[in-house]
C-alpha cells in the first residue's frame, strides 16, 4: 500500500513538473505573441481535455508501438512506469498551460513596458515584475496538474496497463479492487486519493496566499 501511494505521488509529481517546465514557455508564447496558427496550436494543446482519455492512450500507443511513428526504439516505454508518467503528463498538460496563460494575460502590459523603460532586460522584467504576479497562478497550475495526474486512468491503462507493483496507480488499483469485488479495499483507496487531493488543495491554497 505504501509503495502504491509513493509511486502514484512520485509519478504525478514528475508529470506535473514536466508539464510545468514545458508548459510555461508555451503559455508565454500563446499569451504574449501573435503568430500565424496560434489558434491551431491552442486547440492542439487543449485536445486531451476534449478527447476521451482512452482515445489519447490509443494514440500514444499507436505512436510508441513498433509500427508507430517513433518505431521500435521507443517500444520499451510501453507498459512501464515511464509510460505512466507520459500519460499523466499529456493529460495534465492542457490544464497547466491554460492556467499559466490566463495568469500571464492578467498581468498589465504597462508594467512590463515600465520595467523595460527603466533599463531592465526582458529576462529581468520577467523575474522582477511578471514572476511575482504569476506565482499564485503557478501554484494553481501545480494543483490542477498534480490532482489530474493522480486521478488519471484511461490513458494510463492503455499505454501502461495495470501491472501490480510496476505500473499500478491509485486509480487503477481502485478499478482492480472493483473488479475483484473488494469494496473495503476500494473504499480505502478512495479515501487515500481523497486525502492526497485535499492535501494538494490546501498546500496550493497556502502557497497562493503567501505569494500575495
Amino acid at each position: 500500500m505504501l509503495e502504491l501511494i509513493g509511486n502514484t505521488a512520485l509519478w504525478a509529481a514528475m508529470a506535473t513538473g514536466i508539464a510545468l517546465l514545458s508548459g510555461l514557455p508555451l503559455a508565454f508564447l500563446l499569451a504574449r505573441k501573435s503568430f500565424f496558427g496560434r489558434g491551431l496550436v491552442s486547440g492542439l494543446v487543449s485536445l486531451p481535455m476534449v478527447l476521451p482519455p482512452t482515445a489519447v492512450g490509443f494514440l500514444l500507443l499507436a505512436l510508441l508501438s513498433e509500427r508507430g511513428f517513433l518505431g521500435g526504439a521507443s517500444i520499451q516505454i510501453l507498459f512501464s512506469w515511464p509510460a505512466v508518467v507520459l500519460a499523466c503528463t499529456i493529460m495534465s498538460f492542457p490544464l497547466v498551460v491554460r492556467t499559466l496563460r490566463l495568469g500571464l494575460e492578467k498581468i498589465p502590459s504597462d508594467l512590463i513596458f515600465m520595467s523595460r523603460s527603466l533599463g531592465h532586460t526582458r529576462a529581468e522584467a520577467f523575474w522582477k515584475v511578471e514572476w511575482p504576479l504569476l506565482r499564485p497562478h503557478v501554484a494553481i497550475a501545480v494543483l490542477l496538474g498534480f490532482t489530474r495526474a493522480v486521478g488519471e486512468f484511461g490513458a494510463t491503462m492503455v499505454v501502461a496497463g495495470n501491472i501490480e507493483e510496476k505500473t499500478e496507480t491509485l486509480s487503477t488499483a481502485i478499478y482492480r479492487a472493483y473488479q475483484l469485488g473488494d469494496d473495503r479495499q476500494a473504499y480505502l483507496l478512495i479515501g487515500i486519493s481523497l486525502a492526497l487531493g485535499v492535501g494538494a488543495t490546501v498546500g496550493a491554497e497556502f502557497l497562493a496566499r503567501t505569494e500575495k
